[in-house]
C-alpha cells in the first residue's frame, strides 16, 4: 500500500499521555481561551447578487476544538464555508489563517496553506478509484509524495476499496474518502459540510469518533456545519447559531442543550 512508507501520523502526534489508538477523554476543563486560534474571521459579508447572504459574521476557530456551525436550510451555512475556502470570494471583511491573511486567496492557495474541505454532497470523483481520488488530495504536495497510511486505520474501508471507483462506492463510504481525501495533505484547519447528510447510523458514529480523535491531538481546528443537533452537540466544543446569515447565538458546546439550541433548531 502507497502509505506504508509513512507509518507516522500525517496530522500530528497525540498529546503527551494520549491514546493513539482512539479518542482522549474528553477534559471538562477544555477552555475556549486556552488553544491559539488558527481561523479568524472579521466582519464577513457575502452577496449573491442583490441578496445578502452573510452579515457581519465574527468568530475564531481554535486549534483541538471543533466549532459546530448550526442552523436550518438557506441561513448562510454553505456559503461561509464557500467564502472560507475561497470557492466565492469575500464581498467585504476578513478571513486570517494561521496568522496570515487570506482574504483574497485563491482556494488553491488555502491547501497549499493547510485548509482541508470536505463540501455538502461529498464531491468525489465518480470515475476515479479510490487511490486516485486520494492522490488528488495531495494535489498540493510534491510528486510522488505517499498517501499517508494513517488515512486507511482511520478509515479501513478505503483499504479494502482501493481499486474500486468512487462511484460505486455506498453514500457513506464516498464520504469517508470524501474526509480522506481533505485530510490526506495534513491541513491545520478542517472544514466539513454536514458529514451526516444521507449516512447511516454506524457510519455516523464511525465519522463522529475520527472528527473527535482529530480534533483532541491539539494540532488542527475543526469548523463542522450540521443540522443533526445530536452529532453537532456530541462534538462541539464551540457552537455558532446561524439565522438569516447572522449568527444570533454562540457559546459553550457543553452549554448547548442548557442554551435552548435545541429548540431553536426545531422551530
Amino acid at each position: 500500500m502507497e502509505g506504508d512508507d509513512h507509518p507516522r501520523s500525517a496530522f500530528g502526534a497525540p498529546p503527551p499521555g494520549g491514546n493513539a489508538g482512539g479518542p482522549a477523554e474528553p477534559d471538562p476543563r477544555r477552555s475556549l481561551e486556552g488553544a491559539a486560534a488558527v481561523l479568524r474571521v472579521e466582519g464577513l459579508n457575502q452577496y449573491y447578487g442583490g441578496s445578502h447572504i452573510l452579515r457581519n459574521l465574527g468568530f475564531e476557530a481554535r486549534l483541538g476544538e471543533v466549532t459546530v456551525v448550526l442552523g436550518r436550510n438557506g441561513v448562510g451555512k454553505t456559503t461561509l464555508l464557500k467564502s472560507l475556502m475561497g470557492v466565492v470570494p469575500v464581498k467585504a471583511g476578513s478571513v486570517k489563517f494561521d496568522g496570515g491573511d487570506i482574504t483574497r486567496a485563491t482556494s488553491y492557495d488555502r491547501v497549499r496553506r493547510g485548509i482541508g474541505y470536505v463540501p455538502q454532497g461529498r464531491e468525489i470523483f465518480g470515475r476515479l478509484t479510490v487511490e486516485e481520488n486520494l492522490r488528488m488530495g495531495l494535489a498540493s504536495k510534491p510528486g510522488g509524495t505517499a498517501i499517508p497510511a494513517e488515512l486507511f486505520e482511520l478509515f479501513p474501508v478505503l483499504r479494502q476499496m482501493i481499486n474500486r471507483r468512487g462511484g460505486d462506492l455506498s453514500g457513506g463510504q464516498q464520504q469517508q474518502l470524501a474526509i480522506a481525501r481533505a485530510l490526506a495533505a495534513g491541513p491545520k484547519l478542517l472544514m466539513l459540510d454536514e458529514p451526516t447528510e444521507g449516512i447511516q447510523p454506524s457510519i455516523i458514529k464511525d465519522i463522529g469518533h475520527v472528527i473527535r480523535m482529530l480534533a483532541d491531538r491539539g494540532t488542527m481546528a475543526i469548523v463542522l456545519v450540521e443540522q443533526y443537533y445530536d452529532f453537532a452537540a456530541e462534538l462541539a466544543d464551540q457552537y455558532l447559531v446561524m439565522e438569516r446569515g447572522e449568527i444570533i447565538q454562540r457559546g459553550r458546546g457543553a452549554d448547548m442543550e442548557a442554551d435552548g439550541v435545541r429548540q431553536k433548531m426545531s422551530i
